[in-house]
């Protein structure tokens, strides 16, 4: 999904592995699951470490390459640029609030979101494509708010959210009220989908582009040279957010 953001084709990978013990049924599984997403984007396994310990600890490094100049990045973000996000974001974040006891959803919307969450896609096509036409672009892990806070930091501007515009999925609105629906997908993380900036004047050609996609791309505001992300409402009203996102250390 890294790579996805900056618009880079996978090439490698490394794996570093500590486990507690040898459990051949769990490491056929890992092994069917490392595997059959290495092999789709036609990744290589080319080295790393595996070790005894205490707990199960995964370490995997993916690198690839972009050609030189190309590069998507988070540092060229400026005021009057649109900002997009890809995909329906808040839906793993449900899954994760099911799992931890603190939502309860329907059959049909938590067997949604739980595939969301536990088999998340790279959008990899959806990055080298965006190239010659993002100025800037993160992948959403930790939450959308959150995430696009380092595009702003980076960039040195500000962006206008217009929360009312966030893609969501039936099994979000159908599973929450509204507001929390929004909080969601704002802070919830784990999506990893794409959250990027263009400038005016590719409008018509990312409109091109995405037409293609299997996914959503949609327009959720601006950036502005004020610094500072500025949650708003359709009626104009501040939408406030006590968390932004994953705390890596809280």
């Amino acid at each position: 999904s890294d790579l996805a953001a900056m618009g880079a084709v996978p090439a490698w990978a490394t794996l570093a592995l500590t486990l507690p013990k040898v459990d051949e049924d769990w490491l056929a599984r890992f092994c069917r699951g490392l595997f059959t997403l290495a092999d789709r984007h036609e990744v290589q396994l080319v080295g790393g470490d595996t070790t005894h310990g205490p707990t199960t600890v995964i370490t995997i490094q993916a690198m690839g390459f972009v050609p030189p100049g190309r590069a998507l990045r988070r540092d060229g973000a400026k005021p009057g640029h649109a900002l997009y996000v890809t995909g329906t974001p808040g839906d793993a974040g449900l899954a994760l609030a099911v799992a931890y006891g603190q939502a309860t959803v329907a059959p049909e919307p938590a067997a949604y979101v739980l595939n969301r969450l536990e088999r998340p896609e790279p959008r990899l096509a959806q990055g080298l494509l965006l190239r010659g036409i993002a100025s800037a672009a993160i992948d959403v892990s930790d939450g959308l708010a959150q995430d696009l806070g380092h595009i702003l930091e980076r960039s040195g501007v500000g962006a206008r959210l217009d929360v009312d515009r966030l893609p969501l999925s039936p099994a979000l609105i159908a599973s929450l009220d509204r507001n929390a629906a929004l909080r969601m997908a704002l802070s919830g993380g784990d999506d990893y989908e794409l959250c990027f900036t263009a400038p005016p004047d590719q409008a018509a050609r990312l409109e091109k582009v995405t037409a293609s996609w299997d996914c959503r791309c949609t327009r959720i505001g601006v950036i502005e040279a004020e610094p500072g992300l500025r949650l708003v409402r359709a009626d104009g009203s501040i939408f406030h957010l006590e968390r932004l996102g994953y705390e890596h250390f809280g």
